[in-house]
């Protein structure tokens, strides 16, 4: 009788233990759930908030860019480049003013934005170089605007058009034709469309600087020709009368002359103000009046 008395106390001791034991490991397991949770909680709101501020400030990068209009108002002037070489549209005078057609339509456009115009001159293909990396604005050079061009910049409307010629000496019979270049020398800024214009008929072209030292290839030999604007080499003879040259034939379209600025969002707001200057020129008769002073007659129309 005691030893079955004392066996259902031995069954009743294990019995207790044995719900203790699973008592405890359940509310290790409740507890550690909750902490794995707060954890995972903690963290995932960390990681929210991090996400949550570099989108805020990539965004703000975006949205809060300047533009180069911006830029430009800020500084308080507009940098232009241009040749300083290419009468009548850009050059220097006898007392070293920069001065030309191209100068005061620059100008008007920097008054325009009330600003100052900070004009820098050099080499054609220097230029367009700084105008494409961001050291200058824009560019007023007499600049035709074609199809490859377009590619690369964005244009203002036009403020003028200009005939495209071919020059050669005044005793030359046996170029008559821009198709008469082909296997002949011609000699032309280089970078310009005149230069392409002259490789496109057959032409082994001499790359120079400036219309002046093209001019000087041409009645020296060493070039059979040059492939020119009218207007430019109209203005060269008033200065040279009795230079031994002459137009042989011209191109049968004007070619339409405008600014380049980059072709970039930032600077959209740059050429629709380009406009606006140019529409402004164009109905107060301003623009008119530069081109009768600079070349004689009106060519913005």
């Amino acid at each position: 009788m005691k030893k079955r008395i004392l066996a259902l106390l031995l069954a009743a001791i294990m019995v207790a233990a044995l719900l203790a034991s699973c008592s405890d490991s359940n509310d290790a397991q409740q507890n550690g759930s909750d902490n794995t949770d707060s954890d995972t909680a903690q963290s995932g709101a960390a990681t929210g908030d991090e996400n949550s501020d570099e989108t805020s400030d990539d965004t703000s990068d975006e949205t809060s860019g300047e533009t180069l209009l911006d830029k430009i108002k800020e500084k308080g002037e507009i940098t232009i480049a241009m040749e300083g070489t290419w009468s009548p549209w850009t050059y220097y005078d006898e007392n070293d003013v920069l001065m030309g057609y191209d100068v005061e339509v620059g100008q008007a456009i920097a008054d325009y934005l009330g600003v100052e115009a900070n004009f820098v001159t050099g080499e054609w293909n220097g230029l367009l170089g700084g105008l494409e990396s961001g050291l200058y604005d824009i560019m007023i050079n007499g600049m035709d605007v074609t199809e490859e061009r377009k590619e690369t910049y964005n244009f203002s409307e036009p403020y003028a058009y200009s005939y495209t010629v071919l020059i050669t000496t005044g005793d030359n019979d046996t170029i008559k034709s821009f198709e008469d270049l082909d296997g002949l020398t011609t000699a032309n800024s280089i970078g310009s469309t005149y230069m392409d214009m002259g490789e496109e008929y057959g032409a082994e072209v001499l790359g120079v600087d400036t219309l002046d030292e093209t001019l000087a290839l041409v009645l020296s030999g060493r070039a059979d020709a040059t492939i020119n604007a009218e207007l430019s080499f109209q203005d060269y003879m008033k200065v040279h009368p009795d230079a031994n040259l002459k137009i042989v034939c011209r191109a049968d379209n004007p070619n339409a002359v405008a600014i380049p600025v980059r072709k970039s969002a930032d600077c959209d707001s740059l050429l629709t103000e380009i406009n606006a200057a140019l529409d402004e020129m164009r109905e107060s008769g301003k623009l008119s009046e530069l081109s009768i002073k600079y070349f004689g007659t009106d060519i913005t129309e």
